[in-house]
């Protein structure tokens, strides 16, 4: 092998751990701060449009955090013992309309205080580091801040968020128990089915336009 190749081996090499370095270098607390500072200075953009076409909101935040959010881990923990049951079929029709679910609740969420100053408080971390929870304050003109968590797992060199709480409120324990009791009553696949309903009514236009 000749000095150039084992060169061109080399820095190819150094490229890839420079690379490498660079995105484990991101702490989950900062990808939280960028993400949120992209979400509201684009809804504070598009205030008008989003009130003419609510379906408008859904869609920024849904384009933004979908990286960054593990569905699948999210569903296959509020569905429980049912998610092992599940069809695979199943599995993938209940994750895509629980996600429409968790992001339209965060959405509201987020644009109800996309004018507010948002604080990062110190991460907490579990599991040796492998999972953080990083906690953030939505200032308020009067009253207590609110509280806005992100449950995160690495996921390679990527932060994954699996949960938000809003207020002390879980997204995703929230619905466990009704979910479970709803299963329990009729089965997942009306499950299913109430929830696409719930979505599909959700993102129908107003006014009946």
């Amino acid at each position: 092998m000749s000095r150039d190749t084992i060169g061109k081996w080399l820095a190819a090499l150094l490229i890839l751990l420079v690379s490498g370095a660079a995105l484990a270098a991101q702490k989950p607390q900062d990808l939280v701060a960028e993400t949120t500072d992209k979400i509201t200075k684009i809804l504070a953009n598009e205030q008008e449009t989003i009130k003419a076409n609510p379906q408008r909101l859904y869609e920024i935040v849904d384009g933004i955090v979908a990286p960054q959010f593990d569905f699948v881990r999210m569903s296959r923990w509020v569905l429980g013992k049912y998610w092992r049951k599940a069809k695979a079929e199943e599995k993938t029709q209940f994750a895509r309309e629980f996600r429409i679910l968790l992001v339209r609740t965060y959405a509201k969420a987020l644009n109800d205080n996309y004018d507010k100053k948002i604080k990062m408080l110190p991460t907490r971390k579990k599991k040796g580091g492998k999972e953080v929870i990083v906690r953030t304050e939505v200032q308020q003109d009067a009253g207590f801040p609110i509280p806005i968590s992100y449950k995160m797992y690495l996921a390679g060199d990527t932060w994954k968020v699996f949960d938000v709480s809003v207020d002390g409120i879980s997204l995703v324990a929230n619905y466990r128990s009704s979910f479970a009791k709803e299963i329990r009553a009729k089965g997942l696949p009306k499950l299913i089915s109430r929830l696409a309903a719930r979505n599909q009514k959700a993102s129908a236009p107003q006014g009946g336009k």
